[in-house]
């Protein structure tokens, strides 16, 4: 018969009342089971020192790519390889943090290290250094984002092809993201990071989010501006992954007008250009919408939905199937636009023109110093600051 795991006593024959205060007590003193305590603290805080400093003497630092008050990031290789190039981006430590970090960085860290995609820029290691600051080595993408190449009309040159293929890539990130019940919450195209290869990576995940419980509200308060869905715009505090299918949608109509589809400078102004741009929301089209907290009415210029005729007169390059599916991923209803997934089903991969292969996609110089530019950001950094300059730019007044 086992034997109970209990305090025990040394065997003895009928003891008296007054011998029973002799009866040895196996017991352990709190002091030792608090030196032990400490003891195996040391221990697990020598190792992970150990492993730590041997992870960071796998790396050397290069030359410095980019700085901001959040980060600064290096060019860096393996210290056996020196033709193994790696970025290094150092997150300094800011003392109105606990810890020192902030939220946005302990998310970029925890969903990278979850996600590993041939479309999600990879994390390689994380080290500390002496002044304790994070050190994240990251895949090196010398070829800058997406956005130099949307922006720079007069070098670069693509057409459907190309754009079929950077959509694909940017599809299927997603699509991986949200298979594992990740939320990016940030998609632009200067967060879309290209490969010496020709690959397209999605990078800064600082405002990532779990959304495995539909019940659990989370913030409005995410995704830039120009990318951001109207339910968000409005205040929605429970959703899906239609809000990262908006701004796939509005990365895709911008690869087509090489300029953003609907750059608002402020969240009202962004909400009028989507209403001329898509649609106006409203009970007919979206159901409940009067119900979400920031709603607003434009019943002065309620237009209703855009129609198809529409679509294909500002993006008929996509051709009449590529239209169907820019509609669909830009349909106001959240509940109405079409998954990640159906965007990979859908029937516009399979008609001419193909894909463009990856290593035959256009390239444009310069793309380092870029690289550093965009990972010096704060993750999740919402720059809105963008849309102040460009609506100076494009001068909205004289609409």
């Amino acid at each position: 018969m086992a034997v109970s795991p209990m305090i025990t006593y040394e065997q003895q024959s009928d003891p008296s009342p007054s011998d029973t205060k002799q009866l040895p007590l196996r017991t352990t003193s709190v002091s030792s089971l608090q030196d032990a305590a400490i003891a195996a603290t040391q221990q697990a805080q020598d190792f992970a020192e150990r492993l730590n400093e041997e992870t960071r003497s796998k790396y050397v630092k290069d030359k410095k790519l980019g700085e901001g008050t959040y980060a600064i990031v290096y060019l860096g290789h393996l210290s056996r390889d020196p033709s193994s190039l790696v970025a290094i981006k150092k997150i300094k430590i800011n003392t109105e943090f606990r810890d020192g970090l902030s939220m946005d960085a302990i998310r970029e860290v925890k969903y990278l290290q979850e996600l590993s995609h041939p479309n999600i820029i990879a994390l390689d290691a994380v080290f500390s250094s002496k002044n304790q600051n994070l050190n994240l080595v990251l895949e090196y993408l010398p070829l800058g984002d997406l956005e130099m190449l949307i922006r720079d009309t007069n070098g670069i040159q693509y057409g459907t092809a190309e754009v079929k293929a950077w959509m694909g890539m940017l599809g299927r990130a997603v699509w991986f993201c949200h298979e594992n019940f990740v939320l990016h919450r940030d998609i632009k195209p200067n967060n879309l990071l290209i490969g010496a290869d020709g690959e397209v990576k999605l990078a800064d995940f600082g405002l990532a989010r779990s959304f495995s419980d539909p019940y659990r509200p989370m913030t409005c308060q995410v995704i830039t501006r120009w990318y951001r869905p109207p339910e968000l715009l409005m205040g929605a505090r429970f959703y899906s992954g239609a809000v990262d299918v908006w701004s796939v949608g509005m990365v895709f109509a911008e690869l087509i007008l090489r300029s953003p589809f609907v750059p608002g400078s402020t969240d009202v102004h962004q909400l009028e250009m989507i209403c001329e741009g898509v649609g106006t929301p409203a009970e007919t089209n979206w159901p409940g919408v009067t119900s979400l907290p920031g709603y607003v009415s434009f019943d002065k210029r309620s237009l209703g939905a855009r129609d198809r005729n529409y679509f294909v007169s500002r993006f008929g390059t996509a051709g009449p199937i590529g239209v169907d599916l820019l509609m669909s991923m830009l349909a106001l209803d959240p509940r109405k636009r079409c998954t990640a997934r159906q965007v990979l089903e859908h029937k516009w991969w399979s008609v001419e023109p193909q894909p463009t292969d990856k290593q035959d996609l256009p390239k444009k110089g310069g793309g380092m110093e870029k690289m550093g530019e965009d990972l010096k950001r704060r993750g999740g950094e919402v720059d809105d600051s963008r849309s102040e300059r460009v609506a100076r730019k494009l001068d909205f007044g004289a609409r």
